[in-house]
């Protein structure tokens, strides 16, 4: 038997060991004086934002519970339901969590994670793989309490698979807490990992939930060691090799936890204000959370590993009342005089990450919105259009700043809370162009595109640009939703309507685009090739007014329409996508006269995308700025929608 060495214990003062929070128990504490002061604060005409930060983040989350307490005794009011009425947006979510008990936020924290559209699988990974027994027996009665319903039901409702069946593991709180561990135990459950993952054809799932989800964090400390003196490779490279998706993600925070759970946080406050956007669910979460458990832990690890304080990153990155909250939470500079991270080293690694970032990845202008509230935005909608004239700066800003997911759940509340659509609505208050790029943005992408289809097949002519650009460019997830969404709208297939609206081979073209058949794969050097060689001979006869051609325009057509885009790009520089719409964007805008139909389109459609790697392309190739050339080309409310949609001047 040894005795291992606990490093964690430093987060859980209860033990004995030396507090590690930011926050302490304020001196001379009264929570009848504080109460007072606080309804002071929010009495009258707006708030006093700075007395609320200042008084909330002094307190221990014990003295806040007190002061609550004497807020309803005092002025038969709740103070949670006042603040919430008082402060808006990433504030106001802070404070609020800041003044449930933790086991109720982290109870509230899964209950948004698992509510509404889609799940977020990292708040379940985060909570549900860093906290102690104690902490999930108290999360488990503390969601019993406050939403009447059982989490573990909850849970297992909303994932599938191993990630779930690792969940309902961590849920049980049964984690092994002696200090005493068995030699021989660690050395079998090495060789159970082992034979589990690398010695076996497959995975056995089962192996890896039950030792990581039930063996103490000591004795899996000894586990990782000598796993890695048996196999020659770290546990986390097993588990990345071995296991996939949510349930992997899962297993390698569990894996890190169990290592320091203090470095596992540092880790994700980084990622959520590294690059581009700030993640504030997360770094709210996070500050709350730990602000009386490890946050000086957190400090250290943050300043060694990223060669920068938390602080000064926190600083740099959120502003107004909520930042000054966020560095009260911290507690502290732990790089005041920036000496081993200079200013100019910093500036210069941020633009290398940006463009780095820029040339890998694609990217949209519009993400989700950050504290998102369905209700308040169908409410601010009712209110923008009802009565005498209509409130065009408050739909913009609402519409353009959500993400389709999001508007689509604006959309049914709106329904739900005023009998209402909120689509005919929008029609009936706005007009033109602004109108057509906000009922745009309010489709689903599928339906928004085979509306498209269907206007561009609609009346006398064809217009076949717009046929070519959606069609050709979408992949074959999105093919197929479009074929479901035109049969839905419009009863009727849309290879039966491309048939009858076009002929000849553009019609046997847009007919197996239509049918979301490419390949998916990589390339095929060898049939690259000769695809080449079809290409150059079809090219080749294409003037010459004699001869068979059939064949060879048969294969030509099977090459564009089936082929990867790996595999296209061998054949012939194919151009990359952000760049095809780059073009488009600056033909509709170019010249006399705009084609605000084409602009609308493509503003709208990759939005989400990558019309962030569009501005780079646009600015590259044209020695302007997307912003620039729709303020030149544009309007009205019609430009502020396009500005807002764009994401910002290059």
């Amino acid at each position: 038997m040894v005795s291992a060495a606990e490093p964690d214990t430093m987060a859980n003062p209860a033990q004995g060991a030396k507090y590690r929070g930011s926050i302490h128990d304020f001196p001379d504490f009264d929570p009848s004086q504080d109460a007072e002061a606080l309804y002071t604060a929010m009495k009258g005409f707006g708030s006093d934002k700075e007395a609320i930060l200042e008084l909330i983040t002094s307190r221990s989350n014990k003295q806040r519970q007190e002061i609550c307490l004497s807020y309803k005794s005092l002025y038969g009011k709740d103070l949670i339901a006042d603040l919430k009425y008082e402060l808006t947006g990433k504030f106001e979510r802070l404070i609020v969590g800041l003044m449930r008990p933790l086991a109720y936020s982290d109870a509230k924290e899964i209950k948004d994670a698992i509510s509404g559209i889609g799940t977020d699988e990292k708040c379940l990974i985060e909570i549900l793989a860093s906290r102690t027994n104690e902490q999930i027996h108290q999360l488990v009665a503390a969601y019993k309490d406050a939403y009447e319903r059982d989490l573990e039901s909850d849970i297992i409702g909303d994932t599938s698979g191993h990630f779930q069946k690792m969940l309902v593991v961590l849920l049980q709180g049964t984690r092994e807490e002696d200090n005493v561990v068995s030699e021989d135990l660690v050395q079998q459950d090495v060789q159970d990992l082992f034979e589990a993952g690398e010695l076996k054809w497959g995975t056995d799932e089962a192996q890896f939930i039950f030792i990581l989800g039930n063996r103490s964090k000591q004795h899996l400390r000894l586990v990782f060691d000598e796993y890695l003196k048996t196999t020659g490779k770290p546990i986390e490279a097993s588990i990345r090799a071995e296991l996939s998706g949510d349930f992997e993600k899962l297993m390698l925070a569990v894996v890190k936890c169990v290592r320091s759970t203090p470095e596992y946080f540092a880790e994700r406050l980084f990622k959520a204000m590294k690059g581009l956007g700030t993640r504030d669910n997360t770094l709210i979460r996070i500050m709350v959370t730990r602000s009386e458990l490890d946050m000086l832990d957190i400090r250290e690890i943050f300043r060694t590993k990223y060669e920068k304080s938390l602080y000064s990153m926190i600083k740099n990155d959120t502003s107004g009342e909520y930042k000054k909250a966020l560095l009260k939470l911290c507690g502290g500079d732990d790089d005041a005089a920036g000496q081993f991270f200079p200013e100019a080293a910093q500036v210069a690694y941020q633009m290398w990450e940006l463009s780095a970032v820029s040339r890998v990845e694609l990217k949209g202008t519009v993400r989700p919105a950050g504290d998102f509230n369905p209700d308040a935005d169908a409410k601010a909608l009712r209110k923008a259009m009802k009565g005498l004239g209509t409130d065009e700066d408050t739909i913009i800003d609402i519409i353009t700043h959500r993400s389709n997911a999001q508007r689509q759940q604006i959309r049914q509340t709106f329904k739900s809370h005023f009998g209402r659509d909120l689509m005919a609505d929008l029609k009936s208050e706005i007009s033109g162009d602004l109108a057509r790029l906000i009922l745009g943005l309010m489709m689903p992408p599928a339906h928004y595109d085979a509306k498209q289809l269907k206007k561009a097949m609609e009346g006398a002519g064809t217009d076949e640009k717009a046929l070519i650009e959606i069609l050709a460019t979408r992949n074959n997830d999105e093919i197929r939703a479009i074929n479901e969404a035109y049969k839905e709208d419009y009863h009727k297939s849309l290879e039966d309507a491309l048939s009858s609206d076009t002929s000849g081979h553009f019609k046997r073209i847009l007919i197996s685009l239509a049918t979301g058949n490419r390949e998916e794969g990589g390339e095929d050097r060898d049939q690259a090739r000769e695809d080449a060689q079809v290409a150059a001979e079809i090219l080749e006869i294409a003037d010459t007014p004699s001869g068979d051609k059939t064949s060879l325009e048969t294969r030509f057509m099977t090459i564009l329409c089936t082929r990867s885009y790996p595999h296209l790009r061998r054949v012939q520089s194919v151009k990359n996508k952000p760049l095809f719409f780059a073009d488009k964007l600056y033909k509709s805008m170019k010249g006399a006269g705009t084609d605000e139909k084409m602009l609308t389109r493509v503003m709208v459609s990759r939005s989400e995308i990558d019309l962030f790697n569009i501005r780079q392309e646009f600015i590259e190739k044209y020695d302007k700025s997307l912003h620039q050339a729709l303020e030149g080309d544009t309007s009205g409310d019609f430009l502020k929608a396009l500005l807002a949609l764009c994401g910002g001047e290059d």
